[in-house]
């Protein structure tokens, strides 16, 4: 039951936006009643904020494979293409995860945004080795982390958009690898 509910939540908050879509109107859908939904989620932004953590378990799984690479550059080019690879693979999640506006006051506690904390975390850990090293030019971790995430996160969010129609998937292809290696190697302590 948990489940369905859940699997018809995303669709709604996607389709619907979250502000449009209430425990009744998922209720409705599911064909069950809301003191149903409400044995199982005492509101909607409980509802909302497992759904949030589930796409950065996901997301969290993909990321944490990169940990094999040794060299902290190296990685930090692979976690660039396995943000953008999520972004696509699973476009509902990342809406949910970055795009749609929502209350969120379950991150404001780290302890209760476990897998969004530590994704985030990964990044900022690769880019202070890279920092360390000296292979990045000695700056605040959270800045270029943050900037590096705003950068993939723009390309993510254009082309799951489809504001990249006047190119071919290939081209786009090349135009994000390009970019990453750009946005990298500014940051590259030369």
């Amino acid at each position: 039951m948990r489940d369905l509910i859940l699997r018809e939540a995303t669709r709604m908050f996607i389709e619907e936006g979250y502000e449009k879509t209430s425990i009744r109107s998922i209720a409705d859908r599911i064909e069950y009643s809301p003191a149903t939904i409400y044995l199982y989620f005492k509101d909607k932004d409980e509802m909302f904020f497992v759904i949030h953590e589930q796409g950065f378990e996901k997301f969290l799984a993909k990321l944490e494979k990169t940990s094999a690479i040794g060299h902290p550059y190296e990685r930090l080019f692979s976690m660039g293409h396995v943000y953008l690879t999520f972004a696509f693979d699973h476009p509902e999640y990342y809406d949910l995860m970055f795009i749609i506006r929502a209350p969120m006051n379950k991150i404001a506690k780290d302890e209760e945004w476990h897998c969004g904390r530590k994704s985030f975390d990964f990044f900022r850990d690769t880019v202070r080795e890279c920092i360390e090293k000296g292979y990045m030019k000695p700056t605040s971790v959270d800045v270029v982390a943050f900037s590096i995430l705003s950068f993939m996160h723009g390309m993510a969010s254009l082309a799951i958009r489809e504001r990249f129609k006047m190119y071919t998937e290939e081209e786009v292809k090349q135009l994000m690898e390009g970019s990453i290696k750009m946005m990298l190697g500014v940051l590259e302590n030369k």
